[in-house]
């Protein structure tokens, strides 16, 4: 007996040296590697960022990337939340989540582009009036114009200087942003470049537009503000109801879902929530 208690003692006492040894082999792994992980998450967010800052697609491989890192990312965080079989439902959606992230940051970029475009029609124009050509314009407006709108006009004055067109890079931007503002401001430019006329001057024109127009999409938002947040708060509310029962009551929504009935009826009262969400952000949209 005296034996076997010795030889267990030895043999606890090599594990726990064998493990100390082997945390600071993966210690050391782990300090080795850690630069280039912090790297390759860098560079994801700063792919994730650069989707809002400067309207920029990743490409294949970098989409790859992302989608693998949120797929990884949620299934880790459903495991240690719910556990490992739910976990794997999350972790399909955690792609879905990258997509909408980018997706999300492209149109803040296109609607701040949107915002600028009467700051860019008055650049243009004070660059005009200057004696510059159009082409030449935009080189010298894209230095001194500031936000989004500036990040997108240095882009065509970089693809004017690799030997693009002024027709091709102008409605390229179009294409990429999308907005009303910079469809009027490249339509008049082309108009008058090939028409003739003051195009200063309607640039100028253009820019008392557009300012006109996003006063009056403000004067819009701010009267409908109430309207909008009382639409989230009343479909908000059943949510909270059934968060303060499950509180004061342990397991009332799982006693619901027992029940074919209760589940079928909670699940119906759930899908109309979720229309009358996506209805209402459809009614308090904006346009004007």
């Amino acid at each position: 007996m005296t034996r076997l208690l010795v030889l267990g003692f030895a043999a606890g006492a090599l594990g726990a040296v064998g493990g100390v040894r082997l945390a600071g082999e993966a210690a050391a792994v782990v300090r080795s590697r850690a630069p280039r992980l912090a790297a390759g998450a860098a560079a994801l967010v700063d792919i994730v960022l650069r989707a809002g800052r400067e309207g920029r697609d990743p490409g294949a491989r970098e989409r790859r990337r992302l989608l693998a890192a949120g797929a990884l990312a949620a299934f880790v965080a459903g495991w240690l939340v719910l556990g490992l079989v739910p976990a794997i439902g999350v972790g399909a959606v955690g792609p879905l989540a990258v997509s909408r992230v980018l997706r999300s940051g492209r149109e803040r970029y296109r609607h701040a582009v949107d915002r600028g475009a009467a700051s860019m029609a008055g650049a243009l124009a004070d660059a005009l009036t200057g004696g510059h050509s159009l082409r030449g314009a935009i080189v010298a407006a894209a230095s001194g114009l500031d936000g989004e709108a500036g990040v997108e006009l240095r882009r065509v004055a970089s693809e004017l200087a690799l030997g693009a067109r002024t027709e091709d890079a102008l409605e390229a931007m179009c294409a990429r942003v999308r907005s009303h503002g910079v469809d009027t401001i490249v339509a008049a430019s082309l108009l008058q470049r090939g028409a003739g006329g003051d195009l200063a001057g309607l640039l100028r024109e253009c820019a008392r537009a557009l300012e006109d127009h996003a006063r009056l999409e403000h004067d819009a938002r701010a009267a409908t503000a109430q309207a909008r947040f009382t639409g989230v708060i009343v479909v908000l509310l059943p949510l909270g109801g059934a968060l303060l029962a499950e509180l004061a009551s342990p397991g009332y929504l799982a006693h619901l879902a027992g029940s074919f009935l209760t589940a079928w009826l909670g699940g119906l009262a759930l899908v109309m929530q979720l229309v009358a969400a996506v209805l209402i952000r459809r009614l308090g949209r904006v346009r004007v």
